[in-house]
């Protein structure tokens, strides 16, 4: 009798699980890899991409960036700026809930008002948090009236001078908008039991193994998201990640690497014919500058990196789009317009002619440098790089090699490099300029005199150069500023502190029932539009 009841009760809960099982099967879970795992959930620290990700699906800014990185109301239903550029009026959504959370004790939750975007913004500016993303406000707001909420649905910014890009700057997801209570409530566990306003809601986190996300039923944005959650893996071996795709245990993945990129697509960039038909395959442009930077002030006066001329040939002795792909296996454009790349509205490859392969030239201006009239010493170069570019930086050094230069290539670790680039001791190094925002200012920035190392790591001055870029911030006309940004642009051609290498676009890998993803120029994976059909 015993016996009997236990067969029984074992077959009920069995057939419990399986129902369970096929229940969980049938719901549309968007599953992707992080192969540097996820350290916060706090928006104040979304310094890198594994965390930024994870902020998208939990957090909305004021403002947010289309597909397009048009600037468009999020939060906000819209906003007005003063004439002198000064003070940002903001006027909010009342129907945006934060997701139910206990630390909202008896309400559960309650609606986003304007004292969350002042809590939220004054926050990030706490030396006592030292935020990664404080500097988005550091030195720009107004000392006295910087954030104000006026009332539930009005919130003021006043900036202590015009400063023209603030409104992409609020697009980051350090300027997520959260709650009080939260922060009062969790304390420094926050970034562990995040509160938000976004599509998705934090239901597990395993530490290194993995994390889960369910939809938010009650997400403002009416019909979304369409997937029913999201799982996250930490696998950091990306070969290893690779294979749990091709298996179809992965439904994304973005970015190549060496040791499976010819497996899937061509030196071209394109996918392989016999994997047609098998994934989804996308690319597009990705605000990024590979670059080889030069500080002059790293070498003696009579050394060849000091003569303009010598640097301009640095840049036509590279045939960059051979370098495109054979390293980069055709993902990514050859940088011959400058440093600003395409995805912004001052990329303009007709107007401006950069350096283009043109080994004769170079060898001309060598000669017109006197070049080989050097000093041994000060005729060669010394290229720091780390190991994981040491392919493409041996593949310049041989480029250069073949028009005359004498070069000789350093390898070092990957935090050595950096900290070495920022104490100004590199005379020449491999580096990327990726942008934080879409506008011009992320990149020209670089090279603005006052800044220091980070971002200015060439050590760059000019004065007329600092001219423009200061105008620039105050200029409010769009067109304007454009023009501003494309003769710093052109002074930054002209002068040559850095060689410029390629221009990088996003690769983007989807299994064939993924729909709705859409790459974008700053490599966000935005999920509120995605949808994943059940295969039975």
């Amino acid at each position: 009798m015993i016996k009997g009841l236990l067969l029984i009760l074992f077959s009920v809960s069995f057939l419990t699980c399986s129902l369970d099982s096929n229940k969980e099967a049938k719901k549309s879970i968007f599953h992707y890899n992080q192969p540097n795992p996820i350290t916060s959930l706090d928006p104040a620290f979304a310094k890198t991409q594994n965390n930024y990700w994870a902020c998208e699906h939990l957090y909305n800014q004021l403002l947010d960036l289309d597909d397009s990185l048009h600037i468009v109301p999020e939060l906000a239903k819209y906003y007005t700026i003063s004439e002198e550029g000064k003070l940002y009026t903001f006027i909010l959504r009342n129907d945006v809930y934060f997701t139910g959370n206990k630390c909202f004790k008896d309400s559960l939750s309650r609606v986003v008002n304007a004292s969350d975007v002042a809590f939220s913004f004054y926050r990030l500016l706490d030396t006592k948090l030292s935020a990664p993303g404080r500097w988005i406000f550091v030195d720009k707001i107004d000392s006295i009236n910087g954030f104000k909420a006026l009332n539930d649905t009005v919130f003021q910014l006043r900036l202590k001078r015009p400063f023209a890009p603030l409104l992409s700057l609020l697009t980051m997801h350090y300027c997520s908008i959260i709650p009080e209570e939260a922060i009062d409530y969790y304390k420094d566990k926050f970034r562990e039991n995040p509160v938000g306003t976004g599509p998705f809601v934090l239901t597990n986190w395993v530490d290194r193994q993995g994390m889960f996300f369910r939809k938010n039923t009650n997400y403002f944005k009416n019909g979304k998201p369409h997937l029913d959650g999201i799982r996250i893996s930490f696998i950091e071996d990306r070969n290893t990640a690779y294979l749990e795709f091709m298996k179809k245990r992965i439904d994304y993945f973005s970015g190549i690497h060496s040791s499976f990129a010819p497996q899937l697509i061509n030196r071209f960039g394109m996918l392989r014919d016999d994997r047609v038909g098998m994934m989804n395959f996308m690319r597009g442009t990705y605000l990024n500058t590979e670059y080889i930077g030069i500080n002059v002030n790293a070498v003696s006066t009579n050394h060849a990196l000091r003569n303009k001329y010598i640097r301009q040939a640095l840049n036509l002795a590279i045939n960059k789009e051979l370098m495109v792909q054979t390293f980069k296996y055709g993902i990514g454009k050859a940088a011959n317009s400058g440093f600003i790349p395409p995805g912004l509205t001052s990329f303009d490859s007709v107007r401006f002619k950069g350096y283009s392969y043109d080994p004769d030239s170079a060898r001309a201006l060598l000669k017109l440098a006197g070049y080989s009239n050097l000093k041994k010493d000060e005729q060669q170069l010394v290229l720091y790089t780390n190991k994981d570019f040491i392919d493409l930086i041996t593949f310049v050094a041989r480029q250069w090699q073949e028009v005359g230069i004498d070069v000789k290539i350093e390898l070092l670790e990957t935090a050595t490099l950096r900290e070495k680039m920022r104490a100004a001791e590199l005379p020449i190094f491999r580096a990327s300029w990726i942008a934080d925002y879409p506008d011009e200012e992320s990149f020209l920035t670089v090279f603005y005199g006052p800044n220091s190392s980070p971002p200015n790591y060439t050590r760059f001055q000019n004065q007329q150069f600092d001219l423009f870029y200061e105008d620039a911030m105050k200029e409010t006309d769009p067109e304007l500023r454009k023009d501003l940004y494309q003769k710093m642009n052109k002074i930054i051609i002209d002068e040559a502190p850095v060689v410029f290498l390629l221009y990088d676009e996003v690769a983007l890998f989807s299994q064939n029932n993924i729909h709705g993803i859409i790459p974008n120029a700053i490599n966000l994976l935005k999920l509120e539009d995605v949808k994943k059909l059940i295969i039975e």
